[in-house]
């Protein structure tokens, strides 16, 4: 089963991707796509796995797409119509097409008319696969406020008739952006899951990366594609010491760093410098953030300093609560748990991060360093609380465990 469900985590996004595009209509591609799924699940344990376990879903999945439009006429005239619109907006093939399909629906779930708070939401559920409640999480919002968000988009392509289509040259920079965001948030979910028994989900970050390869070769000059990559690479480069031989979470201070991957540390750098010569973007901000953690010898060794100056920058580029908030830990680093702590309580009342878990736990942190211990309990305690993966709770409650015995 588990060749099985290798074929599915690679060629479920990229068979969606295609229905979309042929049928224009996001509902009926999801559904043929999980009912191909179930019925390989049926026989490819009697059968084995095809030779062509990707043209076999697709097959499959067309055929049940056929059999529903026959079934419905009224349907498969609003569809027909749809693959009208889609033909004339089609562009002329030039050879520049990008090399993936799936590259095309990220750019459809980008379109401006979208919300932009859609965008990112279609594209984890459908590309990536991840539930409803994933995303939710993801976005920081209840998920019932998120299953209205993806139905609102979904509604929003069929209704506007966005085409699934690489977008013409012109319309890149304004596209670009709302694509950059969705590979990043693939990558977020991969780097620390949302829930589940796993601190990573290591086919969600390859996906990014490769997916962000793919944009590179196709606008190697664009600042932030490569700022981008570069800062996916660099953190990605930690992956195997981030977790004990249990799963446990292990924090950056504590990290073996000769099991992290330094021939990515190596390209995440050079990108990082081709980034920064045009100009600095949040992107290629955060890369230059993350190479400086690499490059430290130990925790210790840590230019501090040089963190703090970067997310200066980064904060005029990018004024988010969560970015103060990186900010407040690296002014505690640099300046002491006080100084980060009195930062920390001005982002309070800040919605975003009322429920959010890193900032509980950060809070605890620096509540236990300062000694104020019985603050430090409830903030660990509200820290386990928002926890998603069993990992994360687990380092929550090795962080109770450790007050009561203080």
């Amino acid at each position: 089963m588990d060749q099985v469900e290798a074929v599915f985590r690679e060629e479920r996004g990229r068979l969606l991707a295609a229905l979309a595009r042929r049928f224009g209509d996001l509902d009926l591609a999801e559904e043929v796509t999980s009912e191909a799924i179930e019925a390989a699940l049926v026989r490819w344990p009697v059968d084995g796995v095809p030779p062509n376990p990707g043209g076999w879903l697709m097959t499959t999945a067309r055929r049940k797409a056929v059999d529903r439009l026959r079934r419905d006429q009224v349907y498969a005239a609003k569809l027909a119509v749809l693959q009208v619109d889609m033909d004339r907006a089609a562009p002329q093939a030039t050879g520049g097409e990008l090399p993936d399909e799936r590259l095309q629906l990220f750019f459809t779930c980008a379109h401006p008319a979208l919300a932009a708070e859609d965008r990112g939401a279609l594209t984890l559920r459908c590309l990536a696969g991840l539930t409803t409640p994933e995303v939710a999480r993801a976005f920081l919002v209840p998920t019932a406020t998120m299953a209205k968000r993806i139905v609102r988009a979904k509604q929003k392509i069929r209704d506007a008739r966005i085409p699934f289509r690489v977008p013409d040259p012109d319309e890149l920079p304004e596209r670009l952006p709302g694509v950059l965001q969705i590979v990043y948030s693939v990558f977020t979910e991969g780097y620390a899951a949302s829930s589940g028994p796993y601190l990573q989900r290591l086919d969600l970050a390859e996906e990014a990366i490769r997916l962000a390869r793919i944009l590179h070769r196709l606008l190697p000059s664009e600042r932030e594609v490569t700022g981008l990559l570069a800062l996916m690479l660099l953190v990605h480069a930690r992956r195997d010491a981030r977790t004990g031989p249990d799963g446990s979470l292990i924090l950056l201070e504590d990290q073996d760093r000769a099991r992290w991957d330094h021939e990515l540390i190596a390209e995440g750098r050079d990108l990082v410098v081709s980034a920064l010569t045009r100009g600095a973007g949040p992107y290629a901000v955060q890369a230059a953030i993350a190479a400086l953690h690499d490059e430290a010898a130990d925790f210790a060794a840590t230019d501090w300093a040089q963190i703090v100056a970067l997310y200066d920058v980064l904060l005029e580029l990018d004024p988010s609560p969560v970015v103060a908030l990186n900010r407040a830990a690296a002014i505690a680093m640099r300046d002491g748990a006080e100084a980060g702590l009195a930062l920390l309580d001005e982002l309070a009342d800040e919605p975003r991060l009322r429920d959010y878990h890193p900032f509980a736990l950060a809070r605890a942190d620096l509540l236990h360093r300062l000694g104020r211990l019985p603050e430090a309990t409830a903030a660990y305690e509200r820290a386990l609380r928002l926890a998603g993966s069993e990992p994360e709770r687990a380092h929550a409650r090795d962080r109770l465990a450790s007050m009561e015995q203080t």
